[in-house]
This record gives structure tokens, sequence and C-alpha cells, in this order.
């Protein structure tokens, strides 16, 4: 078994809780989710994301408006719906109550 997968794995499962999070204080271009999430270290392409924002989207999590822009076509910017902030909260929940819970089971003898 490659570590590579495994981790690859982890991060996809966080993913969507990353992005919900990085638009719950501001809207925010596609580019600029992807460069949060890299200096995170959470390595994601745009082939991965538009169709995360488009599934968020369809289940009416987020929501987009355009915006023309001076340098080519005009822009989507997300932001959380109603909806979305609820799941949202939702979710800090649930990463609260499994990180307690990682720990507690990675959690060595030395560690008490």
């Amino acid at each position: 078994m490659k570590i590579e997968n495994t981790q690859s794995q982890m991060r996809k499962g966080i993913l969507e809780y990353c992005i919900l999070s990085i638009l719950k204080n501001e809207e925010a271009y596609p580019s600029d989710i992807i460069k949060k999430l890299k200096k995170a270290k959470l390595i994601v392409v745009e082939g991965t994301l538009y169709p995360l924002l488009t599934r968020l989207k369809n289940t009416e999590l987020l929501q987009y408006r355009w915006e023309e822009s001076s340098a080519g076509p005009p822009r989507k910017y997300y932001s959380l719906t109603d909806k979305g902030i609820a799941f949202l909260i939702e979710l800090d929940s649930t990463w609260k109550d499994l990180a307690k819970a990682v720990r507690l089971t990675t959690k060595t003898k030395k560690d008490e």
C-alpha cells in the first residue's frame, strides 16, 4: 500500500470543509481559493476544484455572482448561502468531534 494514496484520500475527505471555511469570511474567485488551499499545503488543481464548486452550488450551499474583469472574461465569485452557513456550522461540530476522537485514539502512553 502506498502512503501517497492514503494521504490523498485524507485530503479529499476534508476539501469540501476547507472550501466552505474559506468562503465563510468573504466571497472568492476560484484561483483565490486555490491559493489559500496551497498556502495551507492542501494542493488542489482546477480540475478538482471546479467540479466541487459546481456540486456545492447545485446543492445550494454556494452561490456565485459574475463580475466584469479588466483582464479578460467575466469572473464568478463564490459565496456561502444561508444553507451553506448552516451546513458549515454542522461540519465545524463534526470536525471538532472527529479531531478529538483522532487525538484520543492516537495518543500514546507517554502522552497521558
